[in-house]
């Protein structure tokens, strides 16, 4: 019987690239994640953590094992298949935040809203608004990308990866891009979600000050967990 509180889970995925010399970057991971969890994932240059946060974030696909996402095997899924999962359940932050420089930050963060398809125009624009007045960020709204500074644009992909209310957010060195203050302000953000809204976190990181803030951190060492500690 299925865990209710799993989140995503992992059974032994492995992912190689087929090159003239195979290169192995994740091996045999096993990790359960729960709901309302902040999970660092940590480790040297080259050690595997964006691969594996790219693999649980079905944006690739492992070479064995298989990556399950609330319950649901991924394994054999189409890419639309992966793609539905991936708007409806999970959002996503990088280092580089992404925004379409045509829209406006309003516009930007209601994108995945129009791609699902569920609400209104007038209830895209109000949960839009909401989640960027819950960030500070109501007031630019009709700005567009290039009239932010760096942490105010990271603010608003954290609003657009929240647009769907999706059950796991995974971020890509979110704050790898900026300076002390704004990450400071972009670490404790994530601290909030997760400890006032429940959410579950899941991010890859090269700072230790971010790594510390988290409930628990997963360390890889030449692509395999080295060690799984909570705090």
């Amino acid at each position: 019987m299925s865990d209710p509180a799993l989140v995503v889970e992992t059974r032994g995925i492995t992912r190689i690239l087929q090159e003239a010399v195979p290169v192995t970057l994740v091996r045999d991971i096993e990790l359960r994640v729960t709901r309302g969890e902040f999970v660092s994932i940590t480790g040297p240059s080259g050690s595997g953590k964006s691969s594996l946060l790219y693999l649980l974030g079905l944006l690739d696909v492992p070479t064995a094992g298989e990556v399950l996402i609330d319950g649901q095997p991924t394994g054999g899924l189409t890419a639309d298949d992966l793609a539905a999962i991936r708007l409806a359940k999970l959002g996503f932050v990088f280092q580089f935040h992404f925004l379409l420089p045509e829209f406006t930050v309003l516009q930007n963060v209601m994108l995945p809203m129009q791609r699902l398809g569920v609400l209104s125009e007038e209830k895209m624009q109000s949960r839009g608004l909401q989640l960027l007045a819950d960030l500070d960020m109501a007031d630019q709204a009709r700005k567009r990308p290039d009239q932010l500074s760096g942490g105010q644009r990271q603010r608003v992909a954290i609003a657009r990866a929240l647009a769907n209310d999706p059950l796991v957010i995974l971020a890509d060195e979110p704050t790898g891009n900026l300076d002390t203050k704004n990450s400071e302000i972009v670490q404790d953000i994530f601290g909030r979600l997760v400890r006032e809204q429940g959410r579950t976190v899941i991010a890859v990181t090269h700072e230790e000050a971010f790594a510390r803030t988290t409930g628990r951190n997963v360390h890889l060492v030449d692509g395999r967990i080295e060690k799984d500690v909570k705090r």
